[in-house]
């Protein structure tokens, strides 16, 4: 018997969150790590792990995108990054990269077919779970497919220092649409300036009001053309009065409707009569739907990466025990671009 085997740890998901989620909501346990693998399994060591904010989505009360919310007394769902350190499968082995929805564990067991296999000279791997994975793909296909934007149109981007909102905006110039981006705070204004290379920030906890917010904007603006919606709430209010005809407004986030707001919203869509007046068009979107276009968008997007014209920034905390102060910290913290966890 080893005398110090190498741990299983994992954070149970144990309690549902009526606000701001955070460790109070997880148990974190360890047992003994299993090498036994099925025909065609891998075991993966984890190297990332991703927090991202449709987690809090998943953990409603009421059924949203899921037909149930995330199961209490199981292992927190989310993307892992990691090398596989096992294999029964004639297509990965070990020393391989690999990313897949495996979850908040330290290992994980499971079907080859269930990973994708990274190849670690195109990129650093941690991109899998950024802008060449699911928030890439989420950015790419809701501009385009939904936001259509063309050349001389502005394009708002609301949460535009976020790991999705930040890639939307530089898609957005690569389109050759004017840019304006929507943060919290004066640092992250002039990071969406100086660094990433917006036409307009603003910092919207300067403003007092949506109407004051909606000024600034159709001041620098003359007005919307595609609204890239990451927030909701009053940013929301403040934008559907000066969107120009045909606009388009896609929805892919509410955040600040997550923590609480999604049973019992604090804000209803209360301006929609300038959709008919405009004879705009909202569409919904999630990244899951696109998933079968993965290689579609790593070809466009993945050399822009490798010449680096495109800025990602990713917040990286160390520790596998921090993953849900991790999590809480899209809600509370100060972060730019991708927040990830490295074991």
């Amino acid at each position: 018997m080893n005398p110090n085997p190498v741990l299983h740890q994992k954070w149970i998901y144990r309690r549902r969150p009526t606000s701001i989620v955070g460790p109070e909501h997880y148990e974190l346990t360890s047992s003994p790590l299993s090498m036994d693998l099925s025909d065609g399994e891998v075991l993966v060591e984890a190297r990332y792990l991703s927090v991202d904010p449709y987690m809090r989505i998943n953990q409603s009360l009421k059924p949203t995108y899921n037909a149930d919310p995330h199961p209490l007394n199981a292992v927190q769902n989310a993307g892992m990054v990691g090398r596989v350190i096992a294999s029964s499968a004639s297509t990965l082995a070990p020393g391989d990269w690999v990313e897949g929805m495996l979850g908040w564990q330290s290992h994980a067991r499971c079907h080859h077919s269930v990973v994708r296999k990274l190849d670690p000279e195109l990129a650093p791997v941690s991109t899998a779970l950024g802008v060449l994975g699911m928030p890439g793909r989420t950015a790419w296909f809701g501009l385009t497919e939904a936001g259509r934007p063309h050349a001389g149109e502005v394009v708002v981007v609301s949460g535009a220092a976020g790991a999705v909102g930040s890639l939307v905006a530089q898609f957005a110039k690569k389109h050759g649409a004017r840019v304006l981006g929507i943060a919290g705070g004066a640092a992250k204004c002039h990071w969406l300036l100086d660094t990433v290379g917006l036409d307009w920030a603003l910092d919207y906890k300067a403003y007092a009001s949506a109407q004051q917010l909606s000024d600034a904007i159709r001041e620098r603006t003359g007005g919307v053309d595609v609204y890239f919606d990451n927030v909701g709430g009053w940013i929301s209010d403040a934008i559907f009065p000066i969107i120009h005809r045909r606009a388009r407004i896609i929805i892919c986030g509410t955040i600040s409707q997550y923590s609480g707001g999604l049973d019992e919203s604090e804000l209803g869509p209360r301006f929609l009569h300038h959709m008919l007046y405009q004879r705009a068009t909202i569409q919904g979107m999630l990244a899951r739907d696109y998933l079968h276009r993965m290689d579609e968008m790593l070809r466009i997007v993945g050399p822009w990466v490798q010449r680096g014209e495109i800025v990602f920034e990713e917040t990286v905390v160390r520790g596998f025990d921090q993953l849900p102060l991790a999590l809480n910290s899209l809600f509370t913290g100060d972060h730019r671009g991708k927040v990830l966890v490295e074991v």
